[in-house]
């Protein structure tokens, strides 16, 4: 190993915030056995937890540490199943990785709830994506908008090279706008163009097609010597896409709600339910938390299928403020006799393409899906949001929310306080009808231990 990289095993070492060069540099194995040596106080042991998640499949191995950098292990979470979610008269079993232990029970829950009601109607209402080239022109801005008109379909001629796969498959880009920015800004204005990119989430594609856009505009005004000086200043895609959107719903007369574990009317179920939307609509304190819930079930399939979950919060949390106020993405009717719970979100999502076909578990959630096409995908991922969304406001105006959660977390507090089996299953009958809280559990613990 470099010498750079030898560790001092010393606190001062340890505290050192001096650079350190050429890390990348190292073998994987270099990088592992340095990390654990200066910042491990047993780093044969951390170097062994470290190993014990790297996959046997040396292979399976090489491909996922491609996908990122300076990658030394895996990062696991548990990966699993809501059954029995009807979407659109189909029955699916819908993938989830996730490491909080509520939400998949929760979305089960929800939709089993609803599999008996009629289920979610999902419906795509667009699928285009944005992206922009922001620039700068320091001269007429009439001489800049007759310029850009007289060599628009120029542009897109020129293009024609890096569109043609994408138009085989019926995308592409769909129109360019110059758009005049300089109220906010000195000389600023934007190309702001839309795209199609049709089963792939289409990142590269659009990128590609940006940059070349603002290289061409770029040389036209510099060949022709307007008095004026166009700059480029980035060429990029936007995550804000509110013309991607999907819809979804669930409905059924207010008296079909009806449930003994409500301890209501299903009539009261349906006014308080609605109301709790109502507040998230209003309070951005309340809205926050609730969306939140919504992208608990989003990320989840999200990242199970190999899509960009990051993407897909900023644009949803951009689209909930919208109007200025940031607000719930879902809404709830009551109205002559029925009860309507619905959302509408933007997810700008792929089904073939990156992580999608590298990623072996990406692919096989896809398959279990029945190999969606990006539309499909939408709606599935979209209902999982508010299945989520249905189970946590339905628990927070009856039972409270952390009944439920906590129950799920029992597990987790278990393992905390090292629960033998036999342990475990006991405190599962215990805490079946009591509070849990890790203090209650660890008293409960401690008394089981103590009477034997």
């Amino acid at each position: 190993m470099n010498e750079n990289y030898q560790s001092e095993n010393s606190s001062d070492s340890k505290k050192s915030i001096g650079l350190i060069p050429g890390f990348s540099k190292l073998t994987k194995e270099e990088k592992l056995k340095f990390i654990c040596e200066r910042f491990h106080q047993t780093p044969k042991e951390a170097e062994k937890i470290l190993k014990s998640f790297w996959h046997e499949d040396s292979e399976v191995q090489k491909n996922l540490d491609e996908f990122s950098e300076n990658t030394i292990s895996n990062f696991p979470v548990p990966y699993g199943i809501v059954p029995n979610v009807l979407i659109n008269g189909q029955n699916y079993f819908v993938p989830m990785a996730i490491e909080e232990s509520s939400v998949v029970a929760a979305a089960a829950k929800a939709s089993k709830f609803w599999f008996t009601r009629g289920g979610f109607k999902a419906k795509v209402v667009n699928t285009l994506k944005v992206g922009q080239v922001h620039f700068k022109w320091s001269g007429e801005k009439e001489t800049l908008f007759n310029v850009f008109e007289e060599s628009k379909e120029i542009i897109r001629d020129e293009l024609t090279p890096v569109l043609e796969s994408m138009e085989k498959r019926g995308g592409g880009l769909k129109d360019i706008e110059l758009l005049d920015k300089t109220d906010v800004e000195e000389n600023y204005f934007q190309l702001k163009a839309t795209f199609e990119t049709c089963d792939a989430m289409g990142a590269n594609f659009i990128n590609t097609v940006l940059e070349n856009i603002g290289a061409q505009l770029k040389c036209i005004f510099d060949d022709l010597s307007y008095d004026g000086e166009l700059e480029i200043i980035m060429a990029i895609l936007s995550n804000y896409t509110p013309d991607c959107l999907v819809n979804v719903e669930v409905s059924c007369p207010v008296a079909d709600l009806a449930e003994p574990s409500l301890g209501m009317s299903a009539e009261e179920f349906a006014e308080k339910f609605a109301t709790a939307v109502r507040i998230a609509c209003i309070d951005p304190y309340r809205a926050t938390t609730h969306n939140k819930g919504i992208f608990n079930g989003i990320d989840a399939v999200v990242i199970a299928t190999g899509n960009d979950f990051r993407a897909i919060e900023a644009c949803g949390h951009s689209y909930a403020a919208r109007d200025g106020q940031y607000r719930s993405l879902s809404k709830c009717e009551v109205e002559n006799g029925y009860f309507t719970f619905s959302i509408d979100i933007p997810l700008a999502l792929g089904t073939v393409g990156g992580l999608t076909t590298l990623h072996p578990l990406a692919k096989f959630s896809l398959d279990i899906l029945g190999r969606p096409s990006s539309k499909e995908l939408m709606e599935i991922v979209a209902t999982i949001g508010l299945a989520q969304n249905f189970g946590a406001v339905r628990s927070l105006v009856t039972t409270g929310i952390q009944k439920g959660h906590m129950k799920m977390h029992l597990m987790n507090i278990l393992n905390h306080l090292g629960a033998t089996d036999e342990e475990r299953e006991d405190a599962k009958i215990y805490f079946k009808d009591n509070i849990v809280s890790f203090s209650e559990v660890k008293k409960y613990l401690s008394d089981a231990r103590d009477y034997q």
